[in-house]
């Protein structure tokens, strides 16, 4: 990454032009796709896993029922996400269309849906790293739950609480640094995902807010133009999206590390 940052240094940041004719180069596009795709990503599967976790580990399906959800959630992780990829450009994106212009015919004052959706878009990114990081989300959680104490499930309820606040107020706060242990390595697989998201995010370098607007990733450009990369500059700019990728890895688990150590200290304090 040297000849770029030697250039650009910090300002590759926040420049938002990439001109392969002119060997101009900068990140913010780029940063802003992976930024965007991932969180939305973790915001829809962080309550859809943790809702699984819970139906395959509380009593609300029979025994015989729970272990096969489970199974069946988990072996989305087997699947290549080339496949996923292809899912999403016959499946998904035909299905979902009518709600993209939906959203865009009745929430177009709203920013997020302020632009006219052609399919593929940074919603359908987001929907589809949400399946991906979904198994790792729910595994996780399910494993954290299953491992808190029954006599605290027992105890809240013989004092009265229902089975809701039980979870809400007992089994999830006692979980908690599992949880986000898991919210924080399904975001880690989300900022690096590749050929699914390259396949349905657009691969427009254009910023906008709106969620029906095409994207780009720095995982999709890195696939997309490293091969064919032919001058020292253009090359050294990829490297450099590619330390920027670890170093926003980086800095997520630092901060689920901070994070966990913060609940286990206050848990710690409480008792």
């Amino acid at each position: 990454a040297y000849p770029a940052i030697a250039k650009f240094g910090f300002g590759f940041l926040w420049s938002q032009e990439w001109d392969l004719s002119g060997d101009i180069y900068g990140a913010l596009p780029y940063i802003y796709g992976t930024l965007v795709s991932s969180t939305l990503a973790l915001m829809l599967a962080v309550p859809v896993g943790l809702a699984v976790a819970l139906v395959t580990t509380e009593d609300f399906l029979p025994k015989w029922l729970r272990s096969p959800i489970a199974l069946l959630v988990e072996l989305i992780a087997a699947i290549p996400s080339v496949i996923i990829g292809l899912w999403g450009i016959y499946v998904l994106i035909p299905s979902l269309n009518p709600l993209q212009k939906w959203l865009f015919q009745h929430l177009n004052k709203i920013p997020l849906f302020s632009t006219e959706p052609f399919g593929q878009s940074m919603l359908i990114a987001g929907i589809v790293l949400a399946i991906m990081i979904l198994p790792t989300m729910a595994a996780i959680s399910r494993d954290v739950l299953l491992v808190v104490p029954q006599e605290l499930r027992t105890g809240s309820m013989a004092l009265g609480s229902t089975r809701w606040e039980a979870i809400f107020k007992i089994l999830i706060p006692a979980g908690a640094s599992g949880i986000v242990s898991a919210a924080m390595l399904a975001l880690g697989r989300a900022l690096g995902e590749t050929m699914a998201v390259t396949m349905v995010i657009g691969n427009s370098s254009i910023i906008s807010i709106s969620l029906l607007e095409a994207g780009y990733s720095i995982p999709a450009v890195l696939a997309n133009e490293f091969s064919e990369a032919d001058s020292k500059l253009h090359i050294g700019s990829l490297t450099y999206l590619g330390l920027i990728l670890f170093a926003l890895t980086l800095a997520v688990n630092i901060g689920a590390v901070v994070i966990m150590q913060l609940i286990r200290n206050k848990q710690t304090s409480f008792k």
